[in-house]
């Protein structure tokens, strides 16, 4: 297997990122984003998936957390597909669904190429710690928009944690079994022969 691996940068006026992102390795996480439940959730990301993730942003925190969450999922979106390419052998479509305790959250995704985002649920909270409970939502359309994925997710619970939690765990676990290679298969899941 080729070495599914990306190193992604992305600086503006409002962020300045740094993404590594090694789609088969151990579940490693080294996050720096100034929003520790973000840091949180990115390293819950990183060892339910089995990615090595490591991602350093110096962002306009002095304005609020939207800049910073919405710009690292472009960037890991861009990881990504880059570390995917061709995405030859991958298995494609998931399906995961992740209780924690009272919540539960479901992910359904195709590795397509065709970014679209769905959502059905809300957040029992407006804010856990220093992150906005949106901006949770707003993180898996920008991931998607940008690593090319159709992504459906649904959220259930009380709790805004454990809603938020869920979520990036049956994201992780959907992403980890979408993306693994079908030994099967020596050309791509589709009949268009690309993805």
């Amino acid at each position: 297997m080729s070495d599914r691996t990306a190193a992604v940068t992305r600086e503006t006026a409002e962020t300045d990122i740094d993404v590594t992102l090694d789609v088969d390795g151990d579940g490693d996480a080294t996050v720096e984003t100034g929003v520790g439940f973000f840091d949180h959730m990115l390293e819950s990301f990183a060892k339910h998936g089995l990615f090595d993730l490591t991602v350093r942003c110096d962002g306009d925190l002095e304005i609020d957390d939207h800049h910073t969450v919405e710009d690292v999922a472009i960037t890991l979106g861009e990881a990504l597909e880059e570390a995917l390419g061709d995405k030859r052998g991958i298995v494609r479509f998931a399906d995961r669904k992740v209780p924690l305790d009272e919540a539960v959250a479901g992910v359904v995704v195709d590795v397509s190429g065709r970014p679209l985002f769905e959502f059905d649920g809300e957040f029992s909270q407006a804010t856990v710690g220093d992150m906005t409970s949106h901006m949770a939502k707003h993180f898996m359309r920008s991931l998607a928009t940008n690593a090319g994925l159709t992504l459906h997710v649904e959220v259930s619970g009380e709790n805004a944690h454990h809603e938020i939690e869920a979520m990036f765990k049956s994201l992780a676990r959907a992403l980890d079994d979408a993306t693994r290679i079908d030994e099967r298969r020596s050309d791509v899941a589709s009949t268009k022969g690309q993805l």
